[in-house]
């Protein structure tokens, strides 16, 4: 009988992963941390269309605040769309759409800011001879992006309910 020579690593890689001290951000479920601080976060609106996407991806994520909350999120957003890569006709073929956020985690009782980073992306979009696609990318483009900064910002949120706790 011979021992297949993968089967034999991935089990070295497995007790190798076991002794590092990693742990799941969320373990625990509902009663974690991470899942405990973010129902207790108030996301005050965030101007214009990008603000509403990204304060919204926010709460899918964060889930139901609870009545009293204790911390509040406020994001300042920066959505830049810039046209480059020139055709003949001196007409833009391509887009990039930037979302930047700054954020800051603040603690409503003493005001005192408790995170304050920043969260970013950014997406191409090909410029076609419909406005109406065009329009559409762009859209289509800054929903991505909305969501993606939702993302990086429980990311962070989430390793700062960490940053407290022993681990197992």
């Amino acid at each position: 009988m011979s021992s297949d020579p993968r089967l034999l690593a991935a089990a070295v890689a497995a007790l190798g992963l076991s002794a590092c001290g990693l742990a799941p951000v969320y373990s625990g479920g509902s009663t974690s941390a991470p899942a405990v601080l973010m129902t207790q976060i108030e996301v005050p609106p965030i101007p214009d269309r990008s603000g509403f996407l990204v304060r919204q991806a926010l709460i899918d994520r964060f889930g139901q605040t609870v009545a009293a909350p204790r911390y509040r999120l406020e994001v300042e957003l920066d959505d830049q769309i810039l046209a480059f890569g020139v055709r003949g006709d001196n007409s833009a073929s391509r887009e990039r759409r930037t979302l930047r956020a700054r954020y800051r985690l603040v603690d409503i009782a003493t005001n005192a800011v408790l995170v304050d980073a920043t969260a970013g992306s950014d997406a191409g979009i090909d410029r076609v001879s419909s406005n109406y696609a065009v329009v559409a990318a762009e859209t289509t483009a800054l929903e991505r992006l909305s969501t993606e900064i939702a993302q990086q910002i429980a990311a962070r949120i989430a390793r700062y309910a960490n940053a407290g706790q022993p681990q197992k």
